[in-house]
């Protein structure tokens, strides 16, 4: 319940000495805690400071030098009170168990600015880099945890001062809790609390309760105010005798307001109420003041740049360090040794976690040296020292590759390289032995280990290292863990070398550590001889997966300080990072379908291409296999003597579907082949599939997997099932995508980006005619045709728009007049002219496709609008096709992974969006250009609303794209009408 509105001071404007007025002595209680309210702190530096990035790679960083400069001030500022204990209290972003009493609360809260979102993990790395504990609980709110806090201590007889100058904080003011306003260098006790709200801080709830809060969305009176509300509790004594008494007030309309919306003004008591039960992430001895380490902040300070504070901070004179951080050893409060350096939630401190873990050389992997843990003490013993170390890697293992359905089999853990362990939770002898019969299948039970590592996993406080985490998100995300912070090296690697390898675990090991990690085969065998993971022997098993923990750890250490270096850590953070959790959850979700509707397309696919093959016999004359290609290569360049035949490498015909389009314009024969071909891929790759891939007891819905480093624009893949290529253009895959259906009292959404890789096309290149066209909102293929064919655009044939758009779309690939002839179905010699026209028309176009091909020879990849970088390894291949293919590559690369950066940034910011909207729809499918959502019916009309306002503006703040980029959202009860 953090004031965000609270007025942007600059973090300088308090006196130094204003802390001290009323300042606490030496005689004083035994615990004196001072308790910062992190958000506060960070909102108050982000408004009042214009601003800044990171000169090395353009990482937003304003917000976290103001907060650094007000924490350095009041770590100053509080010497005169000698605090024995110190900590900055932050929110926690999910739910609270307020929005399960009421689910508008802060309905109407717009989100995070977009450049404030990559630093809220950096201020509290910055906290701990000063020394400082950085706390946070999941499920509750910082206040309430200010509440707890500074309710214990009065309870053990000490003084809790609360900075910041939160109004909601208000009621915890009276003995034993003061609050600082640093802003103004105001000490704020009961008198000012009765100031502010004409009542004590005690009946400040009652208060609050009546006028209600429009930044929280507490609904409270109708009408009534602060002076109005305080009024009333004065005279009544407290909100339940007022409510007990409404009939009694002479004002008609005040009666008539209490009397009917006092269920809602007891509601918003309980909202505004701070929960002083709230439990204690850490103990109040583990708050002890303690002094930085210099290094660590040091190093912190130089990584984000903050080269003025660094050298203030460095200066090592008496005034730079809080005068209770000296205190010898034996004083009160003094506490355990120095706070040793805490690995933080950070999304990009790497050089500064690694300068603060005094880590040895890594030890070669000794598969020997890692633990199996069978009971809980051990693994508490466990979870206990990676708490305390603030970073672990961890992997799940499981008996099945899809995360929506697949059985935990195992957790491993490592906290240092080299020291890692692996919890077997699921295995089993393959013929079904009871575990108990077998000494060496000793587990803990899954639903004990699983609430063991909860605590660990969703601790805001260790950051969480995986290799695809989105695996492993999804996989525990269904045991009621929700895994955060996490880092992916997978996707560490993929922006730092799309394009150059794999990111495979087992390719980065071999690749930036020289090691070969334990093939699966090894352990669970191959082919026909494969078992499951669940079947494998607990010590194979624990070697293996205790080695893909141990390994992503190592490859973490090595490949995440590179972000920074080399200016993609931006682009890690925003484009990538925040994906996984977005995935596993639509993962997880799935999309309905109607198997009856895919049987029938199946057996009418069937009979289609029964009908198809008996014409293709005749028309040869004999029969012959249409799914053989060495057969059709045969029929139509030996028996039919077709020209236009061209070899593989194994001396075989080539029969694939360029060649067939090419020989389809002069014989029968190829179209038919062609159409059959069509049906078969449909019915064996998506009815039968999409059938088969039904997952069981989930009412009809299908789960596929998407992958985020399998291209090298950025582009998501889909598979088992592979929903991306359904074709859409055809009447079969149209009806393909009738059989994709929302649950009962619910539709399908479709909001799909119109033109998009055109549009950002017109941008990147500066093409005038293009942008104009697109401002206007005009046609834009029938524009292309007026200005290449001189056709007026009103009354346009639509075989000519239909050239132009064939020559749009395909212009960005590198169409060639060969390709262009065959799709428009006219000679190379006129698809040629086609194209020459359309450079002279469009000249923008070839300059941008020079520029770019100059730029890669020369540097070997190519970067989108939003810095991703795109490798191109053949651009200098000795081979010229090689050359010219990637050339072709590097001129599409910043056009499509521009658009995959847009949906991706449209996608992670979605699920915030219907929920601040108070929407319960949720993201199924990514396509391509397309979001398909599943709703409430009565939701339809909100949700297509959110979901173009999103998409539409998902390039801001980062890129102000010049023209405007448009989303088409409609709801339908099947996919293909939605679409």
């Amino acid at each position: 319940m953090t004031d965000t509105a609270a007025p942007a001071d600059s973090a300088d404007s308090a006196p130094v000495s204003t802390l001290t007025q009323g300042s606490l002595t030496q005689d004083g209680p035994a615990i004196r805690l001072f308790l910062v309210d992190g958000s506060a702190y960070l909102f108050r530096a982000y408004h009042a400071l214009p601003p800044l990035t990171r000169k090395s790679d353009g990482l937003p960083v304003g917000a976290v030098q103001g907060f650094c400069n007000m924490l350095w001030k009041l770590l100053r500022d509080m010497q005169g009170d000698a605090p024995t204990h110190l900590a900055v209290i932050w929110d926690h972003s999910e739910k609270t168990f307020r929005n399960d009493l009421y689910d508008k609360y802060k309905a109407h809260r717009p989100p995070a600015p977009e450049d404030l979102i990559p630093q809220f993990p950096l201020v509290r790395e910055a906290t701990l880099a000063f020394g400082v504990p950085a706390i946070e609980l999941p499920g509750y709110e910082a206040d309430d945890l200010i509440a707890a806090y500074a309710c214990r201590v009065r309870e053990l007889g000490g003084e809790t001062v609360i900075v910041s100058s939160d109004k909601d904080l208000m009621q915890l003011v009276g003995d034993g809790v003061s609050m600082f306003d640093p802003m103004k260098g105001l000490r704020i006790d009961r008198e000012q609390v009765f100031e502010k709200f004409g009542v004590y801080p005690e009946k400040v709830v009652d208060v609050q309760a009546l006028c209600g809060d429009s930044v929280d969305n507490v609904p409270g009176a109708p009408g009534i105010g602060i002076k109005t509300a305080a009024q009333l509790i004065n005279e009544y004594g407290d909100l339940d005798t007022l409510l007990e008494r409404a009939g009694e007030i002479k004002q008609p309309k005040r009666r008539e307001t209490l009397i009917e919306y006092a269920d809602q003004i007891r509601l918003s008591r309980a909202l505004v109420k701070l929960d002083c039960d709230t439990p204690l992430p850490e103990p109040i001895d583990d708050l002890t003041v303690r002094e930085p380490d210099k290094a660590v902040l040091q190093d912190f300070l130089e990584l984000m740049e903050f080269r003025s504070l660094a050298r203030r901070v460095g200066d090592g004179n008496a005034s730079a360090a809080p005068r209770s951080l000296d205190r010898p050893a034996g004083e009160r409060g003094a506490g355990p040794a120095p706070r040793a350096p805490v690995a933080s939630v950070s999304y990009a401190s790497a050089a500064a976690r690694a300068a603060a873990a005094t880590v040895a050389e890594p030890a070669t992997i000794d598969h020997a040296s890692y633990v199996r843990i069978q009971d809980l003490e051990t693994l508490q013993a466990w979870i206990a020292r990676a708490t305390a170390k603030g970073i672990v890697a961890f992997d799940t293992e499981t008996d099945a590759l899809s995360s929506a359905t697949a059985g935990l089999c195992g957790v491993s853990l490592a906290i240092n390289p080299g020291e890692a362990c692996y919890i077997p939770v699921g295995h089993c002898e393959k013929d079904g032995l009871a575990l108990e019969a077998a000494a060496d299948l000793v587990q803990i039970p899954l639903d004990e280990a699983m609430a063991a590592l909860k605590p660990l996993l969703e601790d805001p406080a260790v950051l969480k290292i995986a290799q695809n985490a989105k695996y492993d998100i999804a996989v525990l995300a269904r045991h009621g863990i929700d895994v955060w912070p996490i880092e992916d090296t997978m996707l560490i690697s993929y922006v730092l070398e799309a394009g150059l390898h794999g990111h495979g675990m087992d390719e980065l090991s071999e690749l930036h550590l020289g090691h070969k990690p334990i093939p699966f085969k090894q352990v669970a065998g191959a082919g026909k001889a494969q078992i499951s993971f669940k079947h494998v022997g607990l010590a194979e098993a624990t070697a293996y997966a205790a080695e893909d923990a141990d390994v992503t750890l190592r490859l973490y250490n090595v490949l995440k300080p590179r972000l920074a270096r080399e200016g993609l850590l931006t682009v890690y953070e925003t484009l990538e990072r925040p994906l996984p959790p977005v995935l596993a959850a639509m993962e997880n979700e799935g999309i309905r379908v109607d198997p009856d509707t895919l049987r029938r397309l199946s057996n009418e696919f069937s009979m289609r291409m029964a009908q198809f093959e008996a014409k293709a016999q005749a028309l040869v004359g004999r029969p012959f296999n249409l799914g053989s290609p060495k057969q059709i290569g045969d029929v139509l360049f030996g028996e039919m003597a077709l020209k236009g035949g061209k070899k593989t490498a194994t001396g075989q015909w080539s029969t694939d579907s360029d060649v067939l389009e090419s020989l389809a314009l002069e014989h029968e024969l190829p179209r038919v082949l062609l159409d059959w071909r069509q049906l078969s891929k449909l019915k064996g790759t998506y009815t039968d599939n999409l059938i088969a891939a039904i997952a069981p007891g989930s009412g009809n819905r299908i789960h596929t997997s998407y992958a985020l480093a399998a291209t090298t624009t950025g582009r998501l893949s889909s598979s088992d099932p592979n929903l991306q290529n359904i074709p859409i253009r055809t009447e079969e895959g149209r009806k393909i995508r009738k059989a994709f259906i929302a649950a009962p009292g619910k539709v399908l959404i479709s909001a799909d980006y119109s033109q998009i890789e055109l549009r950002l096309l017109a941008h990147i290149g500066d093409i005038p005619q293009l942008k104009n066209a697109f401002q206007e909102g005009l046609d834009i293929h029938a524009m292309t045709a007026s200005e290449m064919f001189g056709v007026p655009i009103e009354g346009m044939p639509s075989d000519v728009r239909r050239r132009a758009k064939a020559i749009n779309f395909g212009i960005v690939y590198g169409i060639s007049a060969f390709g262009l002839a065959n799709q428009l179905g006219i000679g190379q010699g006129e698809a040629g002219a086609y194209i020459k026209t359309y450079f002279e028309r469009f000249p923008g176009i070839q300059a941008y496709m020079d520029e770019t091909k100059a730029f890669v020879r020369e540097h070997g990849y190519v970067t989108t609008i939003f810095g991703r970088k795109i490798n191109i390894p053949d651009i200098h291949a000795k081979s010229a096709a090689q050359r010219q293919f990637s050339e072709r590559a590097a001129i599409n690369a910043p056009i499509q992974g521009a658009a995959a950066d847009v949906m991706r940034r449209a996608m992670i910011r979605m699920p915030g969006a219907l929920v601040v909207a108070g929407l319960s729809a949720k993201v199924l499918l990514q396509v391509h250009d397309e979001l398909v959502f599943e709703a409430p019916e009565a939701e339809a009309e909100a949700t297509c609303a959110v979901a173009r306002q999103v998409m539409e503006g998902a390039a801001e703040p980062a890129v102000a794209i010049s023209v405007p980029l448009t989303v088409e959202a409609r709801a339908a009860l099947n996919w293909d009408e939605a679409h």
